[in-house]
């Protein structure tokens, strides 16, 4: 690696860094003093070894603090310290005697770049004694490469860093680094880098190349005003701030020409730089962070200060709208900076400037470039837009009601941008909770939609539609996407009378996209959008009728083996399954899947499991006679065996067999049932984690909760673990089951498990006065100890489907991307229990009046805190 070219450098180090993950320093004791061992006085050379050591050192920087990784990180510094320190002073003496030999340079600014780099990941966690004792030879070298200039490495193209940008930009992620965690060592130079990065900042060029200095430069500033003391020190006075926000905010908050270049020339880049948050190294945010966290501690003098340019701005627009229309951007950007106290997230800006009329400014200053209709740059109609977006949670409902009609008119615009934004607003203010009540509900509800969402839709799938010449071009657009699908299920049933035209829609893209699924998100938001119309219209259109939009198409995609797709197909038909319609048993267009459904081929990608599983249990839950008719069961059995084995995929065996138990014929699984215990209890044996024995116990506690279901129960679950040895249940109950029963997750799993275990102990006659008698004490002090913690919560549709799509979280990739309109409650055992504790204390009362004897006599042996638990459900 260290001889080869830079590009395949930085991928062969992505390699060694996973290696290293799991045997660095371990089973790779000799690794760093092998790479000291090949610095030299070769530049290339010392280039690949540094490139080595940064793809190893900068695993370190996101971890958690640890034993073992303070241990690594103190073998490393023990081996790697002393050369580094040599390898940076003999870069540095190089660079001086090179400043007129470009190519050696470059090399030399290479090699500085990883070293500065490297310095940064051996203080990440802490400051080594070595750094604070050479602290001032490092920092004196990295403040003369903070003012360095040399024409010779100038480049002449406006938009490539040279290599000394990216030097200094990691000089100053070190500065921000120690004003964070290391002030205390460091704040004696803290002053002079200030004004180091001060003059930088107001002689640097406004050129895209430099934008990433820029907004390091920026982020160091803003770590010194984060600190109370530094902030009253070196900010505080009107004079500074007025400098700071005149020469250091203005400039970089402005719109440049380049900015404008790429809203015209690539509209979808410039919205999701602003939208996706992937603006993070614009200049822009940096300065909006700079001035927001001055504001923190000096809100009253930045508040005044910014004002006054604000309305300088607004004055200089008024003057000539048509020309001067960047003073009103700048005017707008300003105001938004000062007046949110807190970066955006999905869910908007908490918390705002109080000195600032936030509605006032919307009104007089915001409002109006929104209902004109011409003569407003498009740029300041995403402003306006972008404020009710940004601000839409301190807007009251009326107001927001207010503003609709005027971002549904903007679904109209012929400007990319200005769509794309309307889009991306409505789609949020669709997902504003109420906050005033309890249950944290949606503020919007179907009726609030249900007169525009018709013609929203119409013009969102036209947008989509318009200009897509190829499959990459129709699904460029996410925003317009999600839109759709927050429009639907924020309508629920109101959208069933056009409920097919919908489908039709969506399946005629999917089978477009499905050609070259380019964008991930895009895809998601496709089926999330099926899934919603299926959810929420199905059962009134008639499953029957959406089955013959989708099935032909979809099948297509499996038969396609479009792979990024097929979790999503699945997903989709178990819905369809699940749907309710007037005929039992599994429709017949299903009933052909049933067999290649179980083919070991289709179960090799871990992304299918979750899918596969929810649809052989929908199949299971229809058609559970045709797996018998057709000699399924054993290849059925077969998928269950493969995914118990393997650690990650379990929690998904488990769940398949707790609905073969549920809805296939106990004489049909009978002669299996031992094979099927001996399965368990050999991984329980042989590959045993926490997760799998919790799982365990909870599949045991569901066998015995089950509810009319004749031969399930606690006897048939006791039974089923004896099947493989005789008076087995008692020593897995008490090795496995009760220890990690306490340590069961979720409320309904721990329900089920609370009754469960009541209705072993309680309803087994060998608990009471039987072979496991001696078991009963140890059961009833777990069991109470589990009715204390949190059991069940009734579980709310609506409510789980907001939470659940709220997260804005969902992984995109090969792997298993969960549908959430898709999702179905976990199935209720015992439904008619609606309280595990009052259940208890009846089964209580009644085995206490059948065995008064042996209970009181146990009971008598429960410590005072049980005895007290049971005094306050009422047993005496």
């Amino acid at each position: 690696m260290i001889t080869l070219p830079q590009s395949l450098q930085v991928q062969i180090g992505e390699a060694v860094s996973t290696i290293a993950d799991s045997d660095f320093p371990d089973k790779w004791e000799n690794l760093v003093p092998e790479l000291v061992s090949r610095l030299g006085s070769d530049i290339k050379t010392n280039n690949g070894v540094l490139a080595v050591a940064h793809s190893i050192f900068k695993r370190w920087r996101p971890l958690f603090r640890s034993d073992a990784l303070f241990k690594e990180i103190a073998l490393v510094l023990s081996q790697f310290s002393v050369p580094f320190l040599a390898a940076l002073k003999e870069t540095d003496s190089l660079i001086e005697q090179s400043s007129n030999d470009k190519n050696k340079l470059k090399d030399l600014f290479q090699c500085l770049h990883l070293l500065v780099k490297i310095y940064f990941d051996l203080n990440c966690q802490d400051i080594p004694e070595f750094f604070e004792d050479n602290l001032d030879t490092c920092m004196s070298i990295f403040h003369k490469y903070l003012v360095y200039k040399n024409p010779v490495l100038e480049t002449a193209d406006d938009d490539e860093p040279s290599v000394v940008e990216f030097v200094k930009s990691s000089i100053c992620e070190v500065l921000e680094l120690y004003t964070q965690r290391y002030l205390d060592v460091f704040e004696r130079l803290l002053s002079n880098f200030v004004q180091t990065t001060w003059n930088m900042l107001t002689t640097t060029g406004i050129e895209p190349k430099f934008d990433l200095l820029v907004s390091k430069a920026l982020g160091f500033l803003t770590s010194v005003a984060k600190v109370q003391q530094q902030a009253n020190n070196i900010f505080a006075s009107d004079e500074v701030l007025e400098q700071v926000v005149k020469n250091i905010v203005l400039p970089n908050l402005s719109l440049r020409a380049t900015d404008e270049e790429l809203f015209e020339d690539d509209p979808i880049e410039f919205t999701r730089r602003d939208l996706d948050g992937s603006d993070s190294d614009t200049r822009r945010r940096a300065a909006t962070d700079l001035i927001r966290e001055l504001a923190a501690h000096l809100e009253a003098k930045v508040t005044e200060v910014a004002m006054k340019y604000v309305n300088g701005y607004l004055a200089t627009y008024n003057s000539n709208r048509v020309e001067n229309w960047r003073a009103k951007d700048a005017a707008t950007y300003l105001f938004s900076a000062i007046a949110a106290k807190s970066n955006m997230t999905s869910a908007g800006v908490s918390s705002t400037n109080l000195l600032l009329d936030i509605v006032g400014f919307f009104a007089e200053n915001v409002a109006p470039d929104l209902v004109a209709e011409s003569n407003v740059h498009p740029i300041l109609k995403v402003d306006a837009i972008k404020y009710i977006y940004t601000f839409r949670n301190q807007l009251t409902k009326d107001q927001l009601i207010s503003a609709f009609p005027l971002l549904s008119s903007l679904l109209s615009s012929t400007d990319y941008v200005v769509y794309t934004y309307a889009s991306v607003t409505i789609e949020r203010i669709l997902s504003i909770r109420d906050t005033t009540g309890s249950n944290n509900s949606l503020m919007f509800q179907k009726a609030d939609i249900a007169p525009v969402s018709q013609d929203l839709l119409t013009n969102l799938f036209r947008l989509i539609r318009q200009g897509s010449t190829s499959p990459e071009k129709l699904a460029e657009n996410e925003f317009l996407m999600k839109c759709i699908m927050r429009i639907l299920i924020t309508s629920q049933e109101s959208t069933a009378p056009y409920a097919e035209h919908l489908i039709h829609e969506l399946v005629d893209i999917t089978v477009t996209i499905c050609k070259n699924p380019s964008n991930p998100k895009f895809s998601h938001y496709t089926f999330e959008a099926i899934g919603s119309i299926i959810r929420f219209d199905g059962a009134i259109v008639g499953a029957d009728k959406l089955e013959n939009i989708i099935l032909n198409p979809f099948l297509q995609i499996l038969g396609g083996d479009v792979t990024e797709f097929i979790p999503y197909v699945f997903q989709v038909l178990s819905q369809l399954l699940n749907t309710p319609r007037p005929s039992k048993g599994l429709p017949e267009v299903y009933q052909p899947l049933v067999r290649p459904l179980m083919s070991p081929a289709l179960w090799e990608s871990r992304g299918n499991v979750p899918a596969l599983v929810g649809l052989l249990e929908a199949i299971l839950t229809r058609g559970s006679e045709l797996i018998i008719e057709t000699g399924s069961l054993e290849p059925l059995l077969g998928v269950f065996q493969k995914l118990i084995a393997s650690k990650a995929l379990d929690a998904f065996g488990f769940d398949l067999l707790e609905k073969i138990f549920l809805y296939l014929p106990l004489t049909a699984l009978a002669p299996y049932n031992n094979q099927i215990a001996l399965i368990l209890l050999r991984r329980l044996e042989t590959g045993r984690t926490d997760k799998y024995v919790s799982r365990l116990s909870n599949f045991i506690y569901f066998l015995a909760a089950v509810e009319n279901n004749p031969g399930l129960g606690p006897i048939f679950a006791v039974e089923f673990i004896d099947s493989a040895q005789a008076e087995l249940f008692g020593q897995i109950l008490e090795r496995f089951i009760l220890p990690s029963t306490l340590q069961i997750n979720g409320y309904f799993p721990r329900k089920i498990a609370a009754i469960g275990l009541t209705k072993i102990i309680m309803q087994n006659p060998k608990f009471i006065e039987g072979s496991y008698s001696s078991k009963y004490l140890v059961s009833l002090q777990t069991l109470i100890k589990l009715l204390k913690s949190a059991v069940a919560e009734p579980l709310n549709d609506s409510t789980a489907l907001d939470l659940e799509l709220d997260l804005d979280e969902i992984s995109f990739g090969a792997s298993f991307a969960k549908l959430a309109t898709t999702s179905v409650h976990p199935y209720d055992p015992a439904p008619s229990i609606k309280n595990p504790s009052e259940f208890f204390i009846s089964e209580l009362r009644r085995v206490a009046t059948q065995y008064p004897g042996p209970v009181y006599q146990l009971i008598g042996q429960l410590p005072d805190d049980s005895k007290k638990y049971l005094n306050q459900l009422g047993f005496t």
